[in-house]
């Protein structure tokens, strides 16, 4: 009986844990499909959330790129406002320029017109002093004395030995001047060096003259029979000539003038330093003198007296003692030439 009981209760034991345990398998199969029907969520809702993202970023780099292309827009534009900013810039420039020239050519004509004013009137004074000269003169043909016979033959006697002195001299300058002209070169001053070759040429021609007047016919020559009319002087003594004398004196200034621009212009053009002494021309003096009417010392005073005023003039670019009169001719304003000279009439 005992152990029939003990059975049941074995039997009943196994049943109960029997039923215990069925359930909770099915409770564990249920539990285990609601955990995947969650983990599907999950899976959507990050798929959702990438997608959303990828949408915003491709929203934000589409206006990125249409931000960008603004960008590039109002580059573009604003290269094409400077292209065309500089376009008119430089044709306002050139129109500047035109005008600029058209100003200087109306300037340039302006001045043409004043200089050749000027050179008319010069003429017209130089005529009129020439009128007013020659006007004297007759007057005084009136009253002119004659010289004495043996007071011209004493000055066609000294004018033969001035002659033959000069040309002496004249052979002594020129080889001076071939030494200044080594000089030159190897001082390369080149303008100064073709000033000082044609100012030879030009004495050259003069010394043909200078030998020619062996054969002068002192008798149609009025120096030589007339009385003297003026009297000059410098360096403290004075002296005396006639008409002859006066024009050779007043030549004598303005061939200096003349030369002494042209040294001047020869020195500013080499970059040399002014010093119108160490011209040759200044040192010579003798350009226009032949030997007749005057000694050479008081030729070469007066030449010396224009040539420095003319190179200073020509050497700082001006017209202060005189003007150029055309041709490539200089001459002292007829104020300074009529101080220079200084002449008395004692006649």
């Amino acid at each position: 009986m005992r152990f029939q009981f003990l059975d049941r209760a074995v039997l009943a034991s196994a049943i109960g844990a029997l039923s215990l345990t069925v359930p909770n398998g099915v409770a564990l199969a249920q539990g285990h499909g609601h955990g995947q029907d969650k983990q599907d969520q999950n899976d959507q809702n990050d798929k959702k959330d990438q997608k959303d993202q990828k949408d915003k970023k491709d929203k934000k780099d589409q206006k990125a790129d249409k931000k960008q292309k603004q960008q590039d827009q109002q580059q573009a534009k604003q290269a094409k406002q400077r292209q065309h900013q500089e376009a008119i810039d430089a044709q306002q420039a050139a129109q500047r320029e035109r005008q600029r020239q058209q100003h200087d050519a109306v300037a340039a004509q302006q001045a043409t017109q004043q200089q050749r004013r000027q050179e008319q009137l010069h003429q017209q004074q130089e005529s009129q002093r020439l009128h007013a000269e020659q006007q004297a003169q007759d007057a005084r043909q009136v009253r002119r004395a004659r010289l004495s016979e043996a007071r011209q033959q004493q000055l066609i006697r000294e004018q033969e030995q001035r002659s033959t002195r000069y040309a002496v001299l004249l052979d002594e300058r020129s080889r001076e001047a071939e030494r200044l002209a080594a000089q030159l070169r190897s001082q390369k001053r080149m303008q100064q060096y073709r000033f000082q070759q044609l100012y030879l040429d030009r004495l050259r021609q003069q010394q043909q003259a200078v030998e020619q007047a062996r054969y002068y016919n002192y008798s149609q020559d009025s120096y030589f029979y007339e009385a003297p009319s003026y009297r000059y002087g410098y360096g403290g003594r004075y002296y005396e000539t006639n008409q002859s004398g006066a024009d050779l004196l007043r030549q004598g200034l303005n061939y200096g003038y003349q030369e002494g621009v042209q040294a001047g212009q020869a020195d500013r053009q080499d970059g040399w330093r002014a010093d119108y002494r160490n011209s040759y021309p200044y040192q010579d003096a003798n350009y226009g003198y032949t030997g007749f009417y005057v000694n050479q010392n008081d030729y070469n005073h007066y030449f010396r007296e224009g040539f420095q005023r003319g190179y200073e003039d020509g050497y700082n670019s001006r017209s202060q003692y005189g003007q150029n009169v055309g041709n490539g001719k200089y001459q002292l304003i007829a104020g300074l030439l009529s101080t220079l000279l200084n002449l008395t009439s004692i006649r």
